[in-house]
C-alpha cells in the first residue's frame, strides 16, 4: 500500500513539474535593415524563464511587428521596404505556422503606405488591419478561408500635424487594433494626437459617431491598451512619456486621466514604446526608450485609473517592445539597440517584473509574440 502511494505521489509531482516547465514557442520581428535576418522562432521555458533560439525565417524585410491569429494557424507580418522594391513602401504577409513552429509563406498585399509599423487581426480571424507610420494610412484586408491575405477593402489616409516637429510635421499612424469587444476599430495616429475611431461593417472601415478623441497637444500616441471592462483604454505617448487614459461615458470616448511614466526627478531624454495590462487586470506596464525602463502602474479598483508605483530596468538598450508570458508569470523585454531579450518574473503581489539573469542576444530584436 505504501509503495502504491509513493508511485501516485511520484506521478503527480511528475505532473505537476512538467506543467510549470512546458516550453512555449516565441516569435521575434527584427529590423533586417539593423543586422537581423528575419523572423526568429525561440524556445521559452515557462518554468526556468530560460530562453533558446531554434532558427530564423529569411526572405522578408524589416518585419518589425507581428500578430498571431485568435486560432494559432496564422501568422501576419508587416514588411518595411525601400521604394525601389515597392514604390509604396512596404508589404503585410501572411504565413501559415505548422504544427513544429516552422512558418510557411502564402502570400503578401501592398501596404497601401510608407514605414508599415503595425498589425492586427480581428477575433474571428476573417480580417487584418495595418497601420503605416511614413504614409500615415491604415488598410483592411479581408483573409481567405487558407489564411492568405486579399488586396486592401479599406485605405483611409490620415491628415493633419501636431506642435512637436519633425516627429509631428504630418499624419503617422503607429498602431491599429480591432476592439475585443464589439465591432470597433481604434488607430493611435502619432503626429496628429489623435485616437481615431473606425466601425467594422461588411468588410468596410466606416466613420461615424464620434469619430477621433483628441489627446493632449505633443502626446504622440503610440500604442494603446484595452481594459478587460470594456470602457477603458489606456494610450502610451511617444513624445510627452505619458499614460492617457481614455473612458468611455455613454456614446463618446474622453481623457480622464494622464499621468507621466517617468520618475518625477528624470530630466534626460526618453520616449515610449509599447503599453500591457496584466493578465489580472491589476497592474499596467509601459516601455521608456532612453530612460530604458518599465514602468510599473497599479490599476485602481474601481475607476481604472493609474497609480505611479516604480520604474524598473530594461538590463538593455532602447525597450521597445515586451510581451507578457500566457501564464502572466513573466515579461520579456525585446532591447532594440543593444540587441537583447530580457527575461522578468513577475511579483504577483507587487507586480513587480524581476531580473531573471536569463537573456539571449539577437540583432536589433522589436517585436515578441508567443504562440
Amino acid at each position: 500500500m505504501k509503495n502504491n502511494f509513493l508511485v501516485i505521489l511520484f506521478v503527480l509531482v511528475s505532473l505537476i513539474s512538467s506543467g510549470q516547465n512546458k516550453t512555449l514557442k516565441l516569435y521575434v520581428g527584427t529590423f533586417t535593415s539593423e543586422g537581423a535576418k528575419g523572423i526568429y522562432l525561440c524556445d521559452f521555458n515557462s518554468g526556468s524563464g530560460k530562453i533558446s533560439l531554434v532558427k530564423v525565417f529569411k526572405g522578408i524585410d524589416n518585419p518589425s511587428f507581428l500578430k498571431i491569429s485568435k486560432d494559432r494557424k496564422f501568422l501576419y507580418s508587416v514588411s518595411r521596404t525601400t521604394p525601389a522594391i515597392e514604390k509604396s513602401g512596404g508589404y503585410v504577409v501572411a504565413y501559415k505556422i505548422e504544427e513544429n513552429g516552422n512558418l510557411h509563406f502564402l502570400n503578401k498585399q501592398i501596404s497601401n503606405g510608407a514605414g508599415p509599423c503595425q498589425v492586427d487581426v480581428s477575433n474571428d480571424g476573417k480580417y487584418v488591419a495595418i497601420a503605416t507610420y511614413a504614409g500615415g494610412t491604415t488598410s483592411l484586408y479581408p483573409v481567405s478561408s487558407n489564411g492568405s491575405l486579399q488586396p486592401a477593402s479599406t485605405v483611409i489616409q490620415n491628415s493633419g500635424s501636431g506642435p512637436h516637429k519633425p516627429n509631428q510635421n504630418s499624419a503617422h499612424a503607429h498602431s491599429i487594433k480591432f476592439s475585443p469587444f464589439d465591432n470597433t476599430v481604434f488607430s493611435a495616429d502619432l503626429g496628429t494626437d489623435q485616437l481615431n475611431i473606425y466601425h467594422l461593417e461588411n468588410g468596410i472601415l466606416n466613420r461615424y459617431g464620434q469619430q477621433f478623441v483628441k489627446l493632449t497637444a505633443g502626446t504622440g500616441p503610440r500604442h494603446f491598451e484595452f481594459n478587460s471592462d470594456e470602457k477603458t483604454i489606456y494610450v502610451i505617448g511617444e513624445i510627452n512619456s505619458t499614460i492617457s487614459v481614455v473612458k468611455k461615458a455613454n456614446k463618446n470616448w474622453e481623457i480622464v486621466q494622464t499621468i507621466s511614466t517617468l520618475p518625477h526627478n528624470y530630466e534626460g531624454e526618453s520616449y515610449c514604446a509599447d503599453v500591457h495590462i496584466s493578465m489580472d487586470g491589476r497592474f499596467l506596464y509601459g516601455s521608456n526608450r532612453g530612460h530604458n525602463s518599465i514602468t510599473i502602474f497599479k490599476v485602481l479598483e474601481n475607476s481604472h485609473q493609474l497609480e505611479f508605483l516604480k520604474t524598473v530596468s530594461v538590463e538593455g538598450n532602447w525597450p521597445r517592445n515586451f510581451v507578457l508570458s500566457p501564464d502572466g508569470k513573466f515579461m520579456l523585454v525585446a532591447n532594440q539597440k543593444s540587441g537583447n531579450i530580457t527575461v522578468f518574473k513577475i511579483d504577483t503581489e507587487t507586480g513587480t517584473p524581476v531580473f531573471t539573469g536569463n537573456e539571449i542576444q539577437l540583432p536589433a530584436p522589436v517585436c515578441l509574440e508567443f504562440l
